[in-house]
């Protein structure tokens, strides 16, 4: 009967884990998107000093290890859940600030973009108006992949005691309070470490899937 008990706040534990390793995948691709969208439309539209500025920015951000920058920031900010999103979010914004502006300066020598600018379309319009939305699909399968490397490095923070703090039910937390009882009690690490690895591979599978309907390429 104990074992019950044991095996069934263990699901229960791993289910509402779900919730917060979900949340700061969410939450943290979405404020990286937002951020480095910006930041590379503004570099790769306008260039320049900007875009010297900016791509600097981004090379100085990708020259630590992204685990290592996160754990620093996490450091400086304090521990928290909170933090550990916030760390996640700034270390992925030079993926996507690299990636869009890479799209706008494809995109901003195409033919309608000219023809946009000679009919006195301003700066702004032909931005968000022809220039984000064919940026869109290569955005949207980072975006996916991002989200299972964001859950990775939360329960990495998590289980090294700058993510969720107890009795927050996060899986890398879950992983560190039960690494002590591996050989009494192995199904209190199998369990969370198996959550990671079936989510992380999920979002990786659906992002295959998206680069293989979004993009032309792969579907000739």
């Amino acid at each position: 009967m104990e074992q019950t008990n044991t095996d069934g706040d263990i699901l229960s534990r791993i289910i509402y884990g779900a919730r917060l390793s979900l949340w700061v995948g969410f939450v943290s691709v979405a404020g990286s998107i937002l951020v480095g969208s910006v930041l590379g439309l503004i570099a790769g539209y306008y260039g320049r000093w900007l875009d010297m500025i900016i791509s600097r920015i981004f090379e100085i951000l990708l020259a630590f290890p992204s685990i290592l920058l996160a754990i620093a920031i996490v450091a400086t900010l304090g521990p928290s859940l909170r933090n550990a999103l916030i760390a996640i979010a700034i270390i992925n914004i030079p993926t996507f600030g690299r990636l869009v502006r890479s799209r706008v300066l494809a995109i901003k020598e195409e033919e309608f973009i000219t023809a946009a600018k000679a009919i006195g379309m301003k700066d702004g319009r032909v931005i968000f108006h022809h220039i984000l939305p064919n940026s869109l699909a290569p955005i949207i399968v980072q975006g996916t992949l991002a989200i299972a490397t964001a859950i990775i490095e939360c329960a990495a923070l998590g289980f090294l005691g700058l993510g969720a703090q107890a009795p927050a039910s996060e899986w890398g937390t879950m992983l560190a309070e039960s690494r002590n009882y591996i050989l009494q009690a192995p199904w209190t690490v199998l369990f969370p470490g198996l959550s990671i690895m079936l989510t992380v591979l999920g979002f990786n599978l659906m992002g295959d899937g998206l680069r293989d309907s979004l993009d032309p390429k792969m579907k000739s």
